[in-house]
C-alpha cells in the first residue's frame, strides 16, 4: 500500500503574509520580557550575533582575548555601575576561561608555546592557587561562595593570567601594546575624574553615592572622586602606580616627543591620585619612586631624587604649606601618627591578634572584609575592617600563609630587581624597570589599603610580571646583534688594513716603473 502524504508545504505568498504577524510576535515578547527583566532582554538581543562574531575572532586569534581582558579589568566596574541586572564581574573570570579553552582546542599548536609556562613565576601562581584550594577545608568553616568571590583576586587571575600572557602576549610589540592601553586608560580615568570633579558624579554614580558610598567618599562636603575604577581608594593607587611607570618611562632614553607624552601623563595621573584622596596612594608613589632610583645604576640621580624625597617628606611633615588644597591637606594627614583613622586600624589589628593567635591557619578566604559581610555574617572576622591587603591575608590564611605569600611576593621582586638589572637593550630595560618599580609601590601600598588584589591593579601587577619574567629572552636580540658587532668591526678592520697594504704594493710598483722609464 502506497503510504498518505499530505501536501502541507506553505507557499512563498503565505510565508511573506505570515512573516509581519511573527516580528509583531517577537517585539511583543521581547517587550514583555524586558518589562519583566529590565534591559538585559533587549541588550542580549543586540550584543548575542555580536558575541558570536568576538567568539570566532577568540578561538582563531586567542591572543586578541588578552587584550580584552585587559581593557574591560579598567571598564568592568562603571559597566556594573551604571548597567544592572547581570554579574558583569564575572565577565573577566568568562574572558580568561575562554581564552585557556581557544589555547587548549586551537588547531595551530604553534599558537601557544607551552614551555614560556615553565618558570617560577607560573610554579608560585599554582604554588598560592592550590594553598588557596586547601583553605576551603579551613576549620573555622567560611562559606563556600565568600571563598570563591575573594579568592578570584587574591589567586585566581594570577593563577590564569600570568601564563596566557607569557604564551600569547610575550614579544616586544606586545610590551608596547601593553603599556599603551595602561597608559591610556588610566589617562582617560584621570581626565574623567577632573569631569567628575567639576560637575560632579552623573545619575548611576550619585546612586552609587547614596546607596552608602557616600559616608567614605563625601568628606567633610568635598568628593573622594573615583572616576570609573570600583572606588577612591583603587582610583588613587591604580594612579599613582601608572605616574610612576609613566615618570620612569619619562626619563627613559627614548624620542624626545615620547618623553614629553609620558611625563604629561605621569602629571595628569599625579593629579588624578591627589584628587581621590586616598592617602595611601602616596606611599605607592614613594616607594615607586624609590625603587626607580636604586635600579638606575645612577649614583647621582639617586642622591639627589633622595634629597628630594627627604624635602617632600619634610614639608608635608613638618609645615602646613599647600593646606588650604583639600587634596595636599588630606594626603598630611597620612603622616599623623595621632590620625584617628590610623588609631582606628590599630584596635582592629590588635583584636585580629588575639583572635588569629590560636589560629595559624587563619579562619579562610573570604571571612574578612565585603565577602565576609555578604557571605559570612556570623563569623567574627566579617565583623573587622581589614583596611589592608596584608591584614586581610593575615586574617584569612593565618600567619602560616600571610609568611608564605609575603615570602613570594619578596622572592619576585627580588627576581625583578634581578632581571632589569641585568638586561641590556636600554629602551627594554627601562619598560621593565617601570613595571618593576610600579610592582614597588603596589606591594608597600597595600599595606595600607586593599589594593593588590582589585582591579585594574591586579592585572597591571601580574601581567607586568610575565613581561619582567621574559625580559631575559626579550633582551637576547638585542645581544646577539651587539655580539655581532665586535666580529664584523675586525672583519672591517682587517679588510681596511688589506686595502692599505694593496695600496702601498701598487703605489711602490707605480714609483718603480716611472724611475725606470
Amino acid at each position: 500500500m502506497k503510504a498518505l502524504s499530505l501536501p502541507i508545504s506553505l507557499s512563498p505568498a503565505l510565508g511573506r503574509q505570515l512573516l509581519l504577524p511573527g516580528a509583531v510576535l517577537v517585539a511583543l515578547g521581547t517587550g514583555w520580557l524586558a518589562s519583566r527583566m529590565g534591559i538585559m532582554i533587549p541588550g542580549l538581543l543586540v550584543g548575542l550575533p555580536l558575541a558570536v562574531l568576538c567568539l570566532a575572532a577568540l578561538f582563531q586569534h586567542p591572543r586578541l582575548g588578552v587584550v580584552a581582558f585587559i581593557v574591560y579589568c579598567f571598564l568592568v566596574m562603571t559597566i556594573n555601575r551604571h548597567l544592572k541586572g547581570a554579574p558583569f564581574g564575572l565577565g573577566m573570570d568568562g574572558i580568561l576561561v575562554l581564552v585557556w579553552l581557544a589555547v587548549i582546542f586551537h588547531r595551530n599548536r604553534e599558537v601557544a608555546d607551552w614551555s614560556r609556562v615553565n618558570n617560577d613565576l607560573c610554579k608560585l601562581g599554582l604554588a598560592w592557587f592550590v594553598i588557596t584550594v586547601f583553605e576551603i577545608g579551613n576549620p573555622a568553616g567560611a562559606s563556600i561562595l565568600g571563598w570563591y568571590y575573594e579568592m578570584r583576586g587574591t589567586t585566581f587571575y594570577w593563577f590564569l593570567s600570568v601564563p596566557l600572557a607569557m604564551m600569547l602576549f610575550y614579544r616586544a610589540k606586545d610590551l608596547k601594546l601593553f603599556l599603551t592601553l595602561v597608559i591610556f586608560f588610566s589617562v582617560a580615568g584621570a581626565l574623567y575624574g577632573l569631569k567628575q570633579k567639576a560637575f560632579g558624579p552623573d545619575a548611576a554614580e550619585q546612586f552609587w553615592l547614596d546607596s552608602g558610598a557616600a559616608k567614605t567618599h563625601i568628606l567633610f562636603g568635598v568628593l573622594r572622586v573615583f572616576s570609573y575604577y570600583s572606588e577612591a581608594a583603587q582610583f588613587g593607587a591604580s594612579q599613582a602606580h601608572v605616574c610612576v611607570v609613566c615618570l620612569v618611562l619619562a626619563l627613559g632614553p627614548f624620542k624626545w616627543w615620547k618623553r614629553v607624552v609620558f611625563g604629561i601623563a605621569s602629571a595628569l595621573c599625579l593629579e588624578g591620585m591627589l584628587i581621590s584622596g586616598t592617602r595611601g596612594a602616596m606611599f605607592v608613589l614613594i616607594a615607586g619612586v624609590f625603587m626607580y632610583l636604586v635600579l638606575s645604576k645612577q649614583v647621582k640621580v639617586l642622591v639627589l631624587g633622595g634629597a628630594l624625597a627627604v624635602g617632600a617628606f619634610g614639608v608635608l611633615k613638618y609645615t602646613t604649606i599647600g593646606n588650604a588644597n583639600p587634596s595636599v591637606a588630606r594626603m598630611r594627614t597620612s603622616l599623623d601618627p595621632n590620625d584617628p583613622s590610623l588609631q582606628v586600624r590599630l584596635r582592629n589589628q590588635a583584636k585580629l591578634r588575639e583572635y588569629l593567635g590560636p589560629r595559624p591557619f587563619g579562619g579562610g578566604v573570604g571571612v574578612i572584609g565585603m565577602w565576609g559581610e555578604k557571605y559570612n555574617a556570623d563569623k567574627y572576622l566579617s565583623t573587622i575592617a581589614p583596611d589592608s591587603y596584608f591584614v586581610k591575608v593575615w586574617a584569612m590564611y593565618g600567619i602560616v600563609g600571610f609568611l608564605i605569600w609575603f615570602g613570594m611576593m619578596l622572592y619576585i621582586l627580588g627576581k625583578s630587581c634581578g632581571i632589569v638589572w641585568r638586561i641590556r637593550d636600554p629602551l627594554l630595560r627601562q619598560k621593565l624597570l617601570a613595571l618593576t618599580a610600579g610592582f614597588m609601590g603596589i606591594l608597600m601600598g597595600s599595606y595600607g589599603n586593599e589594593v593588590m588584589n582589585q582591579m585594574p591593579s591586579a592585572m597591571i601587577v601580574y601581567i607586568g610580571w610575565a613581561f619582567v619574567f621574559l625580559g631575559p629572552a626579550l633582551d637576547k636580540g638585542y645581544a646577539e646583534r651587539h655580539a655581532e658587532q665586535p666580529v664584523m668591526q675586525s672583519a672591517a678592520k682587517h679588510l681596511a688594513c688589506n686595502d692599505d697594504s694593496i695600496s702601498r704594493i701598487s703605489g711602490g710598483t707605480r714609483d718603480a716603473s716611472l724611475r725606470s722609464a
